[in-house]
């Protein structure tokens, strides 16, 4: 379906008349509308596209500003739902680098103060 007909079903929608009666105006079938107002390929792409832009960190809802800040008009769902479809998941990054290693060879150094806890009597 090309964009004329789809502008005139917007307009007409506008006017508050059904939709029946605006595919009958327009000589289209509910189903040939229905396809035509799904997401494109086009928009599925740019959505793919600011996500590996933002290094696969973006979720849904800033996701949706960066589209909507480059002038594609998307709601947060729908960006959740062909983030869903196509398998996008942020990636979680640590706020901080843990820096001691635990898994070392090293020798353990003796307890040179080797304190002692227990007492002889009481002071």
């Amino acid at each position: 379906m090309n964009y004329r007909l789809v502008q005139q079903l917007q307009q007409l929608q506008q006017k508050a008349i059904p939709v029946q009666q605006n595919c009958q105006g327009l000589e289209i079938t509910i189903m040939r509308l229905d396809k035509a107002l799904r997401p494109s390929a086009q928009r599925q792409s740019i959505c793919r596209g600011a996500f590996e832009a933002s290094g696969r960190s973006y979720g849904s809802r800033r996701l949706r500003d960066v589209l909507n800040h480059q002038g594609v008009r998307i709601g947060r769902y729908h960006v959740r739902s062909l983030m869903r479809t196509h398998q996008l998941k942020p990636v979680w990054r640590r706020k901080f680098v843990h820096t001691t290693d635990s898994r070392h060879d090293l020798p353990v150094l003796d307890n040179v103060l080797n304190r002692q806890f227990e007492q002889s009597a009481i002071n």
